[in-house]
């Protein structure tokens, strides 16, 4: 049974280098013990401020970055190199600054990609290129203020997919296709991350921890469920066990 952990910090700066230096021990130690890492990576703000905040991290240098595999939990299907892109804002934030083996990056497909404008077509792709399921030490993922996770987003058709990835039609945030992992292939991580900042989370991760049925509660690892919050986003997050208070 997977151990659930909250930490809560004060704001979101803290919140991005407590989760960058969590990320840099984690890829050092699954190359300690398997000589490779596997990270999935997440989009938004906060995601940004995490990649940032490991570019000047002095562990960075520390790590063999030509033996880590990244991966993206979801992704919005537009064109390579758009700026809404998650593959984008990553590149930006850090990745081309890093010396990265260009085929352990395992960016999801773009709308002008092999598969053109066919999403699911692009899904089967990613889907292919997830089998078998790689070993995931560390799943990174934002929560959006509908509890939504990845692209799976709450009464939505794509929360019931049991496959490893799929295509997600008609989203209720732009843009409307998009390419998910699904929520099995999410719950066979070694560690899930859940991470949030901002007053606009409070709901959705106060409803989570108390057991609402939201796509957020849907995602916890195998071995460790991590909630990463600043304290605006923990205010409805009741004093429990597990939980470490803003210092």
């Amino acid at each position: 049974m997977t151990e659930t952990v909250v930490v809560v910090v004060e704001d979101a700066d803290i919140l991005a280098s407590t989760v960058a230096a969590r990320l840099a021990v984690r890829i050092l130690d699954a190359q300690a013990v398997h000589g490779t890492a596997s990270v999935v990576l997440t989009g938004g703000r906060v995601a940004a401020k995490v990649l940032r905040a490991v570019r000047e991290l002095p562990a960075s240098a520390a790590i063999d970055w030509s033996r880590v595999d990244l991966w993206w939990g979801d992704e919005r299907f537009l064109p390579a190199g758009d700026p809404d892109r998650n593959e984008t804002q990553a590149r930006e934030a850090l990745l081309d600054k890093l010396p990265l083996d260009p085929a352990r990056v395992h960016a999801m497909p773009a709308s002008d990609g092999p598969d053109g404008d066919d999403a699911s077509a692009a899904a089967e792709r990613y889907a292919s290129a997830l089998t078998p399921l790689p070993r995931f030490d560390v799943l990174m993922l934002g929560v959006g203020e509908d509890g939504h996770v990845a692209s799976l987003f709450p009464g939505h058709p794509g929360l019931q997919e049991t496959g490893t990835a799929a295509a997600v039609h008609n989203s209720p945030k732009p843009p409307p296709t998009r390419v998910t992992l699904t929520v099995p292939t999410i719950q066979s991580a070694e560690e899930v991350w859940l991470i949030a900042a901002g007053p606009d989370k409070a709901q959705p991760i106060g409803a989570v921890l108390s057991g609402a049925d939201l796509p957020a509660s849907r995602a916890h690892g195998v071995r460790k469920t991590l909630f990463l919050l600043d304290r605006a986003a923990a205010a409805q997050v009741s004093r429990r066990p597990g939980v470490t208070p803003p210092g």
